[in-house]
């Protein structure tokens, strides 16, 4: 896929001025004037090398591999929600594997990032953080006279070493 980024590079070479040549590529590698929308209806494009993109069974064969390196990031990641890890780090690092050669992760990548982003701003407003902070105060204050009451009643014993139930 040739961006016309090149097209700069050989007319200098043939004689042309360095003007010329800037304003021939920023004119082919402007984004579109359609703002956010434009860049969403772009064509997703393989991030494969151009070598590899030539040859159809060369580029089959680098797409079952990136599916499968994706895949297996993404088990170890649902893995790690049961285990200890990162695993939601993990689930979207294989999605962000996969979103590199097929357009379906890709959007729901995006879709993905879009909708953290709204979480993390609602986590920010002021009602829900004075919320949450009440609700972990008294998460911790039924935490703290559970403990005590196991401390006043059993004392520094471990619960698998009482024998008077």
């Amino acid at each position: 896929m040739n961006t016309g980024s090149d097209h700069g590079a050989q007319g200098a070479a043939a004689g042309g001025n360095a003007e010329d040549t800037t304003a021939g590529t920023a004119e082919t590698a402007a984004p579109p004037a359609h703002g956010a929308e434009g860049a969403e209806e772009a064509p997703h494009v393989s991030k494969a090398p151009d070598f590899i993109k030539a040859r159809r069974t060369l580029h089959l064969s680098w797409q079952v591999g990136v599916f499968v390196v994706g895949l297996a990031v993404i088990g170890a990641g649902v893995a790690m929600l049961v285990l200890p890890g990162p695993g939601w780090v993990a689930i979207f690092a294989g999605l962000a594997i996969w979103a590199t050669e097929f357009a379906w992760a890709s959007l729901v990548l995006r879709w993905t990032k879009r909708k953290v982003t709204e979480a993390a701003h609602k986590a920010l407003d002021p009602k829900v953080r004075r919320r949450n902070i009440v609700l972990t105060a008294v998460g911790l204050a039924v935490a703290a006279v559970l403990v005590g009451f196991y401390l006043w009643k059993y004392g520094m014993t471990l619960p698998w070493h009482i024998n008077d139930q």
